[in-house]
């Protein structure tokens, strides 16, 4: 979820500052939540500063360079192989578990094609 903009947020403390409504009205007035306003305001008064926080980051990726190498590599030798296959490609040459989810995210990065094409009758 993206922050909102720095144009609501100030909007939101210039109401605030020209009383035209409470937490409770403002939030209503302008569809955000009322933790919203109140952290909104606690920050501006604290920093004088309306600009969000940072994003935290995340989880770091568990497949590196050289796994994405070793998987680039299997599929140009065996581009018929399963998401589980690769799967335990990758956990035998390198020592590291993945799931299939994974797994297919590492694919598109490499832009691969995860879906195999099916003989039909």
């Amino acid at each position: 979820m993206t922050p909102y903009s720095r144009d609501l947020r100030l909007r939101i403390v210039q109401a605030y500052t020209h009383q035209e409504g409470s937490m409770r009205q403002l939030a209503t007035r302008f569809c955000v939540s009322l933790g919203c306003v109140r952290d909104l305001l606690q920050r501006y008064r604290a920093t004088g500063d309306v600009a969000p926080h940072p994003h935290g980051g995340g989880a770091p990726a568990k497949l590196q360079a050289r796994q994405l190498d070793t998987i680039q590599r299997f599929v140009q030798q065996q581009s018929d192989a399963t998401l589980a296959e690769l799967c335990t490609h990758v956990q035998a040459t390198t020592q590291v578990t993945v799931s299939a989810a994974t797994m297919s995210r590492a694919l598109t990065k490499l832009g691969l094609p995860r879906k195999k094409n099916v003989l039909r009758r």
